[in-house]
């Protein structure tokens, strides 16, 4: 929410007392000093209130929950003691904010119950509150479904549906749970997802859940999704791989995906990186199932910071914020190349390409800009810095030697790690499950602590093997 000042014409304009809101909760935004709405807000509340289904594109902090909050709380029939409504979060905290706004908002409106399920927390006490019934359910995804699977909770009067953070419940691996709660909702609701990103598969979740919904993104969010490309000339052909690791100083990237044009320059590029210190590994159509599984998962969550590829092996590759695409060699394809820098410049993000090429070269660089129809800029490698230390990734990435094949889920996971005596959920990242194994980023500061609580603790009740990878 945005507590801007209410004499701004433009805060006029785009004002709560605009909207159609019970009095109570105007007369309590005016209390708590919000007069004005963010542009999410102001984009989605008119929308929320006319009971559209929405899918609205918001970060952290935009002032989202208000959004849904505030529908969910004008329609609310407070003398149906019944859950009219069912907001799923990623994580426990997200869960316990989203629930403390929403009774924020709804001070001036008695009798409002709002219950969080969790997992981490001890189920009992769930199942009792439950009985004595609420108004608005909070939850993780793993939990509610539990709770639904048991028949502790009844969506039956249920009218609205809310996916808060959707792309990292994604992320996270609830795509399947989501599903399955999804069977337990009435057909006639309205239906809000809300995501900071907007990766290809909000598209297909929201298939699954929304009827004909307006899709909103905020205008100081936006940003173009453009691609910078670069040309950088390198002097000696044998110095190709110091301009690498001159781009990789200059813009320190997160991620990078370098792409070499056969299988062996892969594993001799990446072996120079981790020689000078980069979290690199290499990916091409030799390696077993199993190296290819873990290298794809720890660079889709952080915790592998360079990928060197081939084209074949990258394919299927799904990441959205690719910082650095560096093509080692120029593609002889130009339709190659084109899907190689695609790679970066995703989910509204702007993206750099830089491509390496010697001055022999110049015939691939002129039929590439005549097949783009544009110029490419051309820049020079700097000289490497003698004193730079790459960082290391933010994530680090623990295995479980369990995985479907033990139905283990990604709930049961968040739930073993964040419990009583755990982590803070928002340590925890991507979660991957495979057949038999399992695959969760956690802050490289928690790491520790997390594989401790993973080998000491029980997952559904059994012990299985993790180890950090």
């Amino acid at each position: 929410m945005n507590n801007s000042d209410p004499s701004n014409p433009d805060a006029k304009k785009a004002g709560f007392k605009n909207l159609e809101l019970h009095a109570e909760l105007l007369s309590n935004l005016d209390d708590l000093g919000f007069h004005s709405m963010t542009p999410i807000q102001a984009l989605s509340l008119p929308k929320i209130l006319d009971g559209q289904d929405v899918i609205a594109q918001a970060k952290t902090g935009s002032g989202k929950t208000a959004a849904f909050g505030l529908g969910i709380l004008n329609k609310l029939d407070v003398k149906e003691f019944r859950v009219q409504c069912l907001i799923l979060c990623p994580t426990r905290e997200l869960a316990d904010q989203v629930a403390k706004e929403i009774r924020t908002l709804g001070r001036k409106i008695h009798n409002i119950k709002v219950l969080t399920l969790c997992g981490g927390v001890a189920f009992g006490p769930q199942k009792g509150s439950l009985e004595h019934g609420a108004h608005i359910v909070v939850g993780t995804p793993g939990r509610t479904e539990e709770h639904l699977r048991k028949q502790n909770l009844s969506l039956e009067n249920l009218d609205t549906f809310v996916l808060d953070e959707a792309d990292r419940m994604l992320d996270m691996g609830f795509g399947e749970s989501i599903a399955e709660i999804v069977r337990y909702l009435p057909a006639k609701r309205q239906n809000m997802l809300f995501s900071a990103t907007y990766p290809h598969n909000i598209d297909e979740l929201a298939a699954k859940v929304m009827v004909n919904p307006r899709r909103l993104e905020a205008p100081d969010q936006h940003d173009a999704n453009t691609i910078q490309q670069l040309l950088c000339q390198i002097t000696d052909k044998s110095k190709r791989t110091e301009g690498l690791v001159s781009l990789l100083q200059k813009y320190k990237p997160n991620s990078a995906l370098v792409f070499c044009n056969t299988k062996q320059l892969t594993e001799d590029v990446s072996l120079e990186l981790r020689n000078l210190g980069f979290s690199s590994r290499a990916i091409h159509g030799d390696l077993e199932q199993r190296d290819r599984d873990n290298r794809l998962v720890q660079f889709a969550n952080k915790s592998l910071s360079i990928l060197v590829a081939t084209d074949v092996a990258a394919r299927g590759l799904d990441i959205d914020s690719l910082d650095l695409v560096v093509n080692y060699h120029l593609s002889r394809d130009p339709e190659v190349h084109t899907h190689r820098i695609g790679r970066t410049g995703r989910a509204g993000n702007t993206g750099l390409a830089c491509s390496l090429f010697h001055e022999s070269e110049k015939y691939k660089i002129e039929l590439l800009e005549a097949v783009l129809e544009q110029s490419l800029e051309r820049t020079v490698i700097d000289p490497l810095d003698p004193g730079f230390r790459p960082a290391q990734p933010p994530m680090a990435t623990l295995q479980i030697d369990g995985g479907k094949k033990q139905k283990i889920r990604p709930g049961d996971l968040l739930g073993a790690l964040t419990g009583e005596n755990g982590i803070e959920g928002s340590a925890v990242g991507k979660i991957s499950i495979f057949d038999s194994s399992a695959y969760v980023a956690i802050k490289r500061t928690s790491s520790k602590q997390a594989l401790a609580v993973l080998n000491d603790g029980k997952i559904k009740g059994r012990s299985f093997r993790a180890r950090k990878i």
